[in-house]
């Protein structure tokens, strides 16, 4: 038997996200993303949080030149219920960078969620919402516990390898494993 909250909820399709977005349902300054048909407000970006997502912008972008393309929160379309933004993704490189539509699974090649008061909901909601749609791998930054969390092989809705590196001098995405990054400075606040 279903609840009345099952019987009344309506899941959202990107198509009525947009739809929403062009009505003017969202102000300018409004957070949002768009998880498994549900509209989420994202979190207000902290300093330290910000400070390390251009951190991680300025070693991604050196390390890859023209090799990958790095976008700093914004969307991904998972299927036809989810657009997360993500702090950073890499996406393989595309003529248009991703003016025509935006990157899907096949396109991503590393996710990164940067995390201080969102890591549960990183970790519970949108790391099994990645690993539904074969995002290959995810890095978790918790800013709080000062850890990195490398999550690879998406099978059946969950990761299979999960690294939480302590040396953080030599980190290469699966995807492009001759992009070698020094993070030892990622938690130094």
């Amino acid at each position: 038997m279903s609840t009345l909250l099952e019987q009344v909820r309506h899941r959202l399709t990107t198509a009525d996200y947009h739809k929403m977005g062009a009505a003017g349902v969202f102000g300018p300054t409004d957070r949002v993303e768009l998880i498994e048909g549900e509209i989420i407000d994202m979190a207000p970006i902290g300093s330290t949080h910000a400070g390390v997502v251009a951190l991680l912008i300025k070693l991604l972008v050196r390390a890859l030149a023209d090799q990958a393309i790095v976008n700093v929160q914004n969307p991904v379309v998972l299927g036809d219920h989810s657009e997360p933004q993500p702090d950073l993704s890499v996406s393989r490189p595309r003529a248009d960078f991703y003016r025509g539509a935006h990157p899907t699974p096949a396109d991503i090649l590393l996710l990164i969620e940067v995390a201080e008061s969102s890591v549960n909901f990183d970790r519970e909601v949108k790391l099994p919402l990645y690993a539904r749609h074969n995002v290959p791998e995810v890095w978790l930054v918790d800013l709080r516990q000062k850890a990195l969390a490398i999550h690879r092989a998406p099978l059946e809705g969950a990761y299979r390898v999960t690294l939480q590196p302590h040396d953080l001098t030599r980190i290469a995405p699966l995807e492009l494993p001759q992009v070698v990054l020094d993070l030892s400075d990622l938690f130094r606040f």
